[in-house]
């Protein structure tokens, strides 16, 4: 069984795809999470291969409680709120910290591809037969759930998730194989635009809540940073101190990419946070932008790229 297989990954798509090769699922918003089942042995690692078993036991234990000899389980960990959507920043704020000082007791894993199972490889299968071997494995009453196809036209079932507050559909071809990377096989729509991007600075503020008035943000051009904007809401008063406590210990003398903005405080660009906005500017920056949470689980290549041809600080797709 391989020790670790690179996450499949979607590729965002503007509008749903037609026809009958295509199955949908909603797009669930939390971690995504392989989950590894060998010998009585359990490993949750996260999407860049960090090992968080210890920040899901109640999903670790429920794996071992399926009863396999072996499996790889690809799905995405998620809390959900009051209305049975998935919520970011409630699992966010459940986890806490860095380094598994906190655990999400009561998260759940949608679970939606099986990768491998009892001795054999199934990546060359069809994603279609993929996913009925998952659901016939997957137990009723435990942490880990079988996340349905939802048998309905492409535009209606946007239509329905956005209108529930979803952050949107999931599209998967039925007879692709497993490929890691961003092949095209699977595609994600989304009704509210929300990507990863580097903190570069912050503003301070005494009236602010936490002392932090604004986030300064990057994207990833090329092997370079591309100022975005900024973020100045979302936080509440517990994550703006969260934030100024991780970013006070990576205080530089100046600004990672060149910028000219007096009264920031700027800092190594090593946090990702996750944040939501409602489009992006003719000059390339964030509009109406509100902050998610951080994203300990990221990545450098998960941090939004702008396109190369796009002109220097402007970052639309």
């Amino acid at each position: 069984m391989p020790e670790r297989v690179e996450p499949c990954l979607a590729l965002l798509a503007s509008k749903p795809p037609t026809g009958d090769d295509w199955a949908f699922e909603v797009k669930w918003d939390g971690y995504r999470l392989a989950i590894h089942i060998d010998n009585r042995t359990v490993r949750v690692l996260t999407r860049g291969g960090y090992d968080w078993t210890n920040r899901f036991p109640m999903i670790a234990g429920d794996a071992l409680d399926l009863g396999l000899d072996s499996a790889i389980l690809d799905g995405e960990a998620v809390v959900l709120d009051n209305r049975g959507a998935s919520d970011f920043s409630a699992l966010q704020q459940a986890l806490g910290g860095r380094g598994g000082k906190r655990s999400s007791a009561g998260a759940l894993l949608y679970a939606f591809d099986l990768l491998y199972l009892n001795g054999h490889d199934l990546r060359a299968l069809p994603c279609e037969e993929r996913r009925e071997m998952l659901a016939g494995v997957i137990k009723p009453h435990t942490s880990i759930l079988f996340s349905e196809d939802v048998d309905a036209d492409g535009d209606a079932f946007l239509t329905v998730a956005c209108k529930m507050g979803l952050e949107g559909i999931i599209a998967k071809r039925r007879d692709a194989p497993y490929r890691s990377g961003r092949g095209g096989e699977w595609l994600k729509i989304k009704c509210v635009q929300s990507e990863t991007l580097l903190v570069i600075g912050y503003e301070f503020s005494a009236s602010a809540l936490g002392g932090l008035a604004k986030l300064l943000l990057a994207a990833r051009k090329g092997d370079a940073l591309v100022y975005v904007g900024g973020v100045g809401t979302g936080f509440g008063y517990k994550g703006a101190v969260a934030i100024r406590k991780r970013l006070d210990t990576t205080i530089i003398p100046k600004p990672a990419i060149p910028l000219q903005r007096p009264g920031v405080r700027w800092v190594t660009p090593a946090l990702c946070v996750e944040v939501e906005f409602r489009a992006w500017t003719n000059d390339g920056k964030l509009r109406h932008a509100s902050y998610k949470g951080m994203r300990d689980d990221a990545e450098m290549g998960d941090v939004y790229e702008v396109s190369a041809d796009t002109k220097s600080g402007s970052a639309a797709p």
